[in-house]
């Protein structure tokens, strides 16, 4: 999966998927992070990529409060329309959230129609967050961030949630792993050839089986790897 991240980077993840149809699986949307950078036409053109292409996903898209300057109502507002897309179109859509718990609770409490399929990508919260989302039928995906040392506790809340619903995620070029998973990556670069190394890893470390988080990640997205 690729997410696009902003209006500028979609026609780049356009353009991977038509190269490699059968490696690359796009994603559009707007992270919070760029929501100010967005035009007048975002919601048209995100509409248009997600018709043209009636395989790909929804987002990353989501809320944070942890970069600064933030307009969390204003996040508010573009990620509604990102859940509107996803559910009309009958998308999967990937959630980002960042020290915004509360206001994610609630906005998908009062969503009109919630989208089927909801991933939360490394995902952060605690375990009683988590079980509320999991109840609105939310997956949870896992990187190899996580697999540092001090991220120990957040191992310990992915360990009690249901397996089915457990996802591993490279979440390069962000947020690299120790360096011992690292064969690819330099300078802190967290490559996407490092992530079979990664995946076995996490899944050691998780309990979650190589091949259920694959199969996981095959049903949610309706590919075929």
């Amino acid at each position: 999966m690729v997410n696009g991240t902003c209006e500028a980077d979609w026609p780049e993840v356009v353009a991977l998927s038509h190269q490699h149809p059968e490696l690359v699986h796009p994603s559009f949307g707007l992270h919070p992070w760029k929501v100010r950078e967005r035009s007048a036409r975002w919601e048209q053109a995100l509409r248009k990529l997600l018709l043209d292409l009636p395989h790909s996903a929804v987002g990353e898209c989501g809320l944070d409060r942890w970069k600064r300057p933030y307009d969390l109502n204003d996040q508010i507002q573009v990620f509604r329309t990102h859940l509107k897309l996803a559910s009309e179109l009958d998308r999967p859509i990937t959630i980002h959230c960042l020290q915004a718990w509360g206001a994610l609770l609630e906005t998908l409490r009062t969503c009109d129609s919630l989208p089927r399929r909801l991933l939360l990508h490394s995902f952060c919260g605690s375990i009683e967050v988590a079980r509320e989302l999991s109840s609105l039928g939310a997956h949870f995906s896992l990187s190899g961030y996580f697999l540092h040392s001090r991220k120990a506790s957040q191992l310990a809340v992915f360990r009690q949630l249901p397996p089915e619903q457990i996802h591993f995620e490279s979440d390069a070029p962000e947020m690299s792993p120790p360096s011992q998973f690292q064969r690819w990556g330099k300078a802190g670069l967290n490559h996407p050839a490092d992530f079979p190394l990664i995946a076995s890893a996490l899944s050691a470390a998780s309990g979650v089986s190589l091949q259920q988080a694959t199969d996981n990640t095959q049903n949610f997205f309706r590919i075929s790897l």
